[in-house]
């Protein structure tokens, strides 16, 4: 007997890629639970599936940054007096991406690449141990938003934040709708994709001097680099990344600050038109302004 449930989830986190270097994420999971009907003449009951299962993939992906540990250009230094560890990332066109996070901010997987299928393995070797006796398989089908109009990928990290959201380096795949006069305008929302493609946006209070980092490993070319650093309730977050993976801009990264300048942005392009932006944060959530 099969036990499915759709829509169980959805990820919002971070992978580091060899060739596109930070990639925010949005990925909705759907499961499959294989077994036989225990003595409530269930598989398993719904609330139970929705509730645990939910927790334990919030637990190991949802927020985080995912780093291919097998890939070649990965580096993992594990600071135990400090609590922290280090990930120094080589892209294949020279790219470095350096953190110092928490070991909690991170989800290694053993493979040299992220994908849906290396996660699934992930996560199904993590909710494997998880099963009730009766259960005896678990498939996972991790999918992306269906999007027609333009999206972009992009990476953050909220200090503020109480929760997960305050990881220094998780992402989201949103959609851009951008309205010139009350009609969409597919060209303004295609522009917004472009620029923001597989972007970090950060905020200027959080910069830090190069020199200042705590970071133990360098670059070649400084200056072709920001450093980003906070501490939150979950402990110290530093981020080494290149310039031109950036937008910084003066306020919070909230999806609600980020409408927000969009929409000023967006008005120094199209100053004559009545403007109104909604700007998602992963799947079905996000916040929308008008001038």
């Amino acid at each position: 007997m099969q036990l499915f449930v759709n829509d169980l989830t959805v990820m919002d986190f971070s992978y580091l890629c060899p060739k596109r270097g930070m990639v925010g994420e949005s990925w909705i999971v759907d499961v499959i639970l294989t077994g036989e009907l225990n003595e409530e003449s269930m598989v398993q009951d719904f609330g139970i599936v929705k509730k645990d299962l939910k927790r334990l993939i919030d637990e190991y992906v949802d927020h985080k940054l995912l780093v291919p540990a097998e890939y070649a250009g990965a580096t993992v230094i594990h600071d135990d007096v400090n609590q922290q560890v280090e990930v120094r990332f080589t892209c294949e066109d020279g790219r470095e991406i350096m953190l110092r996070c928490p070991a909690e901010a991170y989800a290694f997987l053993y493979s040299d690449v992220v994908t849906m299928e290396s996660v699934s393995v992930y996560l199904k070797e993590v909710l494997a141990t998880h099963l009730p006796e009766n259960v005896d398989n678990i498939t996972l089908k991790l999918r992306t938003e269906v999007i027609a109009s333009p999206f972009y990928h992009y990476t953050h990290g909220l200090k503020k934040h109480d929760g997960n959201c305050q990881r220094i380096a998780h992402g989201h795949r949103s959609r851009i709708d951008i309205y010139l006069d009350g009609k969409i305008s597919e060209q303004e929302q295609a522009y917004w994709a472009n620029r923001w493609d597989d972007i970090y946006i950060a905020t200027t209070e959080d910069e830090i001097a190069y020199e200042d980092r705590k970071i133990t490993g360098s670059v070649a070319s400084p200056s072709d680099y920001f450093s980003f650093a906070y501490e939150s309730s979950q402990g110290y977050f530093e981020l080494l990344i290149p310039k031109a993976d950036c937008e910084v801009i003066t306020t919070d990264s909230t999806v609600e600050c980020l409408a927000q300048y969009l929409l000023v942005e967006q008005k120094k392009r199209t100053p004559n038109n009545h403007c109104q932006v909604v700007a998602y944060e992963g799947v079905g959530k996000g916040a929308m302004v008008s001038d």
